[in-house]
């Protein structure tokens, strides 16, 4: 087989006049600056929402079944029964357990639990 260096030689040179090319000035379409480029550039950095930090499925003595999603930002969601229940949000005080809302509480964060709910009270809970 041959090489062509000629050929190598084209394509490198091509390479380097598409490269200057790019450059980081903004796009302005059809000669129109971007209408909200003062906004964005006066805008307040985005916050992520919060991200979870351990979901769990927990079985209560009562045989009910519960999923809590803990999160980083002090609160935790609770779900009754499956887990396309509706969620209850709740807060921790001061970061620490239990996590409470109306008629909800979670004491706790790990394989070992008490959850509180409407019509369920303060039961045992494990994963």
């Amino acid at each position: 087989m041959q090489k062509h260096p000629l050929l190598l030689a084209a394509a490198a040179s091509a390479a380097f006049l598409i490269l200057p090319a790019c450059d980081n000035e903004p796009q302005v379409v059809n000669g129109l600056p971007d209408p909200q480029a003062e906004a964005l550039a006066n805008a307040a950095p985005a916050t992520l929402p919060p991200s979870i930090t351990s979901s769990k499925s927990y079985r209560c003595g009562d045989n009910s079944l519960f999923y809590v999603d803990f999160f980083n930002n002090n609160t935790a969601t609770v779900r009754l029964g499956n887990r396309e229940a509706p969620a209850t949000i709740l807060n921790a005080t001061d970061g620490n357990p239990p996590y409470t809302a109306e008629g909800y509480s979670v004491s706790g964060t790990g394989d070992n639990v008490r959850i509180t709910a409407p019509g369920k009270a303060n039961l045992a809970c494990h994963v």
